[in-house]
């Protein structure tokens, strides 16, 4: 007997026994023949496969590709983890991997160290941003994708990777670097952002996430804390447990905070504060953007319902499913979405409906006509079906191409490098301005530069040139088309000029971030931050926030 046989054979044997140990749940079920065909189908697909394909088939991927391309056409957060992909995993319900801590962004055919994280390996050894990633224990990183020198430096805490990099163009440099066990921050800052406003900045709901807010609450109200901005923007979400236990620092115990309902009975949960709060009545307001989604929803959304923090920003992301995840064999996982969620007023803010595609296979909002009004302890009118929508919206600022060319062409990136190595000392973070003088060598860097940007202008200008030329009417117009096109032309040197304040406030947080780090990063953001100056306004004006939440 073949081994291609008697591998087929294993495998029918393993469907056939699956298929008996489901019988009887199956025959109960609408849809018991499908599953069972669509499983004898599957194994004589395998089995022709191993006997006649005409090369060797790789029957581990092909089968988890098949895996994939299934969990796919449900929605984007069903997922199946197989084991080589635990380290994901981890990092996903931990924040926790193996490795020296470090961002790291490609340039060209090379990686290169982007951001030490403060305290970890990476740092600690000497690593700096802007280095190049040469070779990692001897194996040339150029030309290597940035996931697969990511994977290089990741590994067991206690293990020593030898990392060979060129510094400042100049010198080249083989760093000794024992990985840790690197712990990626729920709350990468918070801080006094005047004499009574707090701030604390939640990344992720991992399983530290609320006792992470906790201490940095409890640390804020040692310093004068009055008020506080708890911010959730580009937050995507994680443990729901954790965010009702972050809704509980700030409402009474026993209070319904999310309510989740599935298919299966026993996926129906009522989710309730079970401890005494740190604080029921501090004025709060919580920032939400597009980027906030599932568990931050959670907790801006319950805090809206119950009237308890003004909702500040951008409508969130709209992401109202559960998942759980359940151990397989063979040391793989699976998340799956069990369950919608629902916020105390009985709302639930998922936006997509990933059943009803669109031709473009694309998920269907949901329409107009289905969503539908909830209230608020307080009465106020609050939405379904579109995310959370904020009680004060900030209008998003939007960046000039040049500006967005400066930085995605790493001009920005590599300026703070050479300014780094020329500069050992600045201003303390939130203080420090770039100069003239300064801006003007970023200025002539960034002229000798090779790319070109189009604005949105010109290119609208010719398309009108086309359709006026396709209607007859380009002749007459020609002369006050060309006078036009030539004012929004982009030329560099006048742009450089012109969204100099923009350009300027980018390059002025990288150079401060090679400092102070992360932190140091937040901290001058905080000048230019419109989402925070409008909470800091609100928050001064107690008649206006009270209106608000109709107290």
């Amino acid at each position: 007997m073949t081994s291609n046989i008697k591998t087929s054979l294993i495998k029918l044997t393993f469907i056939v026994s699956l298929v008996i140990s489901f019988q009887n749940r199956v025959q109960a079920q609408s849809n018991g023949f499908e599953l069972i065909k669509s499983m004898e189908l599957m194994d004589l697909i395998h089995q022709h496969l191993e006997m006649y394909f005409v090369d060797e088939p790789k029957v581990g991927k092909m089968s988890k590709d098949a895996i994939d391309a299934m969990l796919k056409g449900l929605d984007p957060y069903t997922v199946y983890y197989h084991e080589s992909n635990m380290e994901d995993y981890r990092l996903m319900t931990t924040g926790e991997y193996g490795g020296i801590g470090s961002l790291i962004r490609k340039i060209g055919d090379f990686t290169y160290i982007a951001e030490p994280y403060e305290g970890n390996p990476a740092q600690k050894s000497g690593l700096l941003a802007g280095d190049k990633i040469l070779e990692i224990d001897g194996k040339n990183m150029k030309a290597k994708p940035s996931d697969e020198v990511s994977s290089s430096l990741k590994g067991p805490k206690g293990s020593t990777i030898q990392v060979k990099v060129l510094r400042n163009n100049k010198e080249e440099i083989t760093i000794p670097i024992t990985r840790a066990e690197i712990k990626l921050e729920d709350v990468p800052f918070s801080g006094m952002l005047n004499e009574t406003v707090g701030y604390i900045k939640l990344n992720s709901f991992t399983q530290t996430a609320s006792s992470d807010v906790k201490k940095a609450l409890l640390d804020l109200q040692s310093k004068g804390l009055k008020e506080l901005i708890l911010d959730l923007r580009g937050n995507g979400g994680g443990l729901l447990i954790e965010a009702v236990k972050i809704v509980n620092l700030f409402v009474k115990k026993d209070q319904v905070v999310v309510t989740t309902r599935g298919r299966v009975q026993e996926e129906n949960r009522v989710y309730k504060t079970l401890e005494a709060p740190i604080d029921v009545s501090i004025p709060l307001v919580v920032l939400v953007d597009e980027g906030s989604a599932s568990a931050s929803e959670i907790v801006a959304g319950s805090l809206q319902d119950l009237d308890r923090a003004v909702i500040v920003g951008n409508t969130s992301y709209g992401k109202g499913l559960v998942q759980r995840t359940y151990d397989l064999k063979y040391g793989s996982k699976l998340k799956l979405t069990i369950a919608k969620y629902y916020t105390p007023s009985g709302r639930c803010v998922q936006k997509l409906e990933y059943y009803e595609k669109s031709e473009d296979e694309r998920p269907k909002e949901i329409p107009d006509s289905l969503i539908k009004i909830f209230k608020t302890v307080n009465g106020r009118d609050v939405i379904d079906g579109r995310g959370i929508e904020p009680d004060v919206k900030v209008e998003e600022r939007e960046f000039s191409r040049l500006t967005a060319m400066l930085v995605g062409n790493n001009l920005v990136f590599n300026y703070a490098t050479d300014f780094y190595f020329k500069n050992k000392i600045i201003a303390e973070a939130g203080k420090f301005a770039l100069s003239d003088e300064d801006y003007s060598i970023f200025k002539a860097m960034s002229l000798k530069d090779t790319f070109n940007y189009s604005t949105a202008s010109e290119e609208m200008l010719k398309k009108m040139k086309k359709t006026a030329i396709d209607e007859g009417y380009y002749d007459d117009v020609k002369s006050e088309y060309d006078a036009l096109l030539q004012k929004v032309t982009p030329s560099k040197e006048r742009d450089l000029e012109k969204f100099k304040p923009e350009i300027k406030e980018i390059i002025e947080n990288e150079i401060v971030s090679r400092y102070y780090f992360q932190k140091g990063r937040a901290v001058d953001s905080f000048r230019n931050d419109e989402y925070v100056k409008t909470s800091i306004e609100l928050l001064k004006k107690v008649n206006e926030y009270n209106t608000i939440l109709k107290k």
